[in-house]
């Protein structure tokens, strides 16, 4: 057991660590602008970040889900689809009464981190079920997870800064949101409550609102009008949800 937990730990901060790739990559193009943001770069990732949401939701989360739940699953898609819905109206209302706040951060940076934590909570989880097998089995599902992040953390961090979050506060929250996996590995090693076998259902509500989020950045890239920007957004998308199938012959 003792050896588990030290793979599983280990390999938990490492999926953990890949949350600061997309902080990383646009700091060494945009190293010297300020308001990065609003470049055609944050806006390819922006792209990318809906074809690795997409792609996951249809691709990964929702098959397994329905594999593994059933018809039931379909109820957690909606819920969650639904409690982000509700979600995003409570934070701009709250924005709506509070006038005075200057940095005005959007409800769809704070739904990523929300659906990001949850997934990766499960990815945690399933990193220390498979340890607890045997290490090789631990190994690979560790290898399959951070292949699985490293697109969606490209777009991650452009989501959060676009959303109105500082650099600072942008790396910080979602290096937070990356921690979840190890909470999840260690509430696997250290109780006694099944995580795997609820792990579906916390699946399918995650693509729910990865759906939700999807729906809100697709409208914010609708602002760029542009044949050429509007190109090029459809082929990040494409690119972003091809990615994420070619994961499917990894895993």
């Amino acid at each position: 057991m003792s050896n588990a937990w030290f793979a599983t730990i280990a390999s938990v901060t490492v999926v953990s660590l890949v949350s600061l790739i997309g902080a990383f990559v646009i700091a060494v193009h945009d190293r010297r602008s300020e308001d990065e943001e609003y470049s055609p770069f944050m806006h390819f990732l922006i792209a990318l970040a809906v074809g690795a949401l997409l792609g996951d939701a249809m691709i990964h989360l929702l098959p397994e889900a329905f594999a593994e739940a059933g018809q039931i699953a379909s109820l957690y898609v909606g819920g969650g689809f639904i409690v982000f819905l509700i979600l995003e109206k409570f934070l701009h209302w709250r924005h709506h009464h509070r006038q005075q706040v200057k940095n005005r951060i959007e409800p769809v940076g704070v739904m990523n981190l929300v659906g990001d934590g949850l997934h990766n909570f499960i990815d945690g989880a399933l990193i220390a079920a498979s340890y607890l097998i045997s290490f090789p089995i631990g190994l690979a599902t560790t290898i399959a997870v951070v292949l699985h992040e490293i697109p969606q953390e490209l777009g991650d961090y452009a989501i959060l800064r676009s959303a109105g979050f500082s650099k600072r506060s942008a790396i910080f929250f979602n290096f937070v949101s990356a921690l979840f996996a190890i909470v999840g590995a260690v509430v696997v090693l250290s109780t006694t409550i099944n995580v795997i076998a609820t792990a579906p259902l916390i699946l399918a509500f995650t693509a729910g609102g990865f759906i939700y989020i999807v729906l809100i950045l697709l409208k914010k890239l609708g602002e760029e009008l542009t044949a050429s920007r509007t190109f090029g957004h459809i082929a990040s998308i494409v690119l972003g949800i091809l990615l994420m199938w070619a994961l499917k012959f990894i895993e």
